[in-house]
């Protein structure tokens, strides 16, 4: 898709007319230029810090680190470490710019006509680590085509996914490729329910719709997607991580759905209770 750019004011420019019709249309939408790259060199180094040059030294957590004793791997798809962005004085902006752009690509209403706002759900760096190199976490795999949905423990869609590579990449460093239109075919459930095969293996009629092709991004370009669309990725085939960071987004009246969930700590909450905004405030 090409489009117009807006320029940018703040940490991100806003999104134009033309990509949020792609967002409903396709169910994702890449967003040239969109973050300052100077803001992403600096996460990229807050990144690094954190997990250390290879991407794998960060602390295995205690689940991981269980998992590891028994003999088993984590996640293929990437190697996820929480950010502190809602108080880093560089990522904090990028999610409030983020957040503005998300209720616009969200573009629903209250029955007053209001704008429907959005709440800030998670953050993470997410590299994916080379395939030719082992791996304390795991992380250095190809990621499945899979729909995000049914991970978030939220009674509603509208929620969507803004993945920003760290650096320049194109398909080599195991970048997405999405599957046109698959955001109508409703909850297509969990990535583990799948057996030895993907989304498309279990629902066959998914190959029927167009995919794109693997993404290639310049520093700043971005893309989003919803909680709905399949989507995966081939490994990185690089020597060097794939540093990218995932900010996630859901709908101001979201309420958790009372199942389990590994993203938040639910044992105070009560099933079809709204997301409080200490912990998930609204960022648009």
């Amino acid at each position: 898709m090409k489009a117009e750019r807006t320029p940018r004011t703040g940490v991100c420019r806003p999104v134009t007319a033309e990509e949020v019709d792609h967002f409903h249309e396709f169910g994702w939408v890449k967003l040239p230029g969109f973050v300052d790259p100077d803001v992403l060199r600096a996460m990229l180094g807050d990144a690094r810090e954190k997990m250390g040059d290879d991407a794998d030294s960060n602390p295995l957590s205690p689940g991981l680190a269980a998992a590891v004793a028994e003999g088993r791997t984590g996640l293929s798809y990437f190697n996820a470490q929480r950010s502190s962005g809602l108080s880093h004085p560089v990522i904090r902006p990028l999610i409030h710019d983020a957040g503005g752009n998300a209720k616009r690509l969200q573009r629903r209403t209250t029955a007053g006509g209001a704008d429907v706002g959005v709440r800030y759900y998670s953050d993470f760096f997410v590299p994916k680590l080379p395939a030719a190199k082992e791996s304390r976490h795991g992380g250095n795999g190809p990621t499945a085509f899979h729909q995000d949905f049914i991970t978030f423990s939220v009674d509603r869609s509208g929620g969507m996914t803004f993945w920003i590579p760290l650096e320049s990449y194109g398909p080599e460093a195991g970048t997405m490729s999405f599957v046109n239109g698959s955001h109508r075919a409703g909850v297509l459930g969990d990535y583990t329910t799948y057996g030895d095969g993907d989304a498309l293996d279990a629902f066959p009629e998914l190959r029927e719709l167009p995919m794109s092709e693997p993404m290639t991004y310049e520093l700043g370009d971005v893309t989003v997607h919803t909680h709905l669309t399949i989507h995966g990725a081939g490994a990185n085939t690089m020597d060097r991580p794939r540093w990218a960071y995932l900010l996630v987004t859901q709908p101001a009246d979201v309420r958790w759905n009372g199942s389990p969930c590994p993203n938040f700590d639910s044992t105070a909450m009560k099933p079809w209770e709204p997301f409080g905004d200490e912990r998930f405030p609204l960022i648009g």
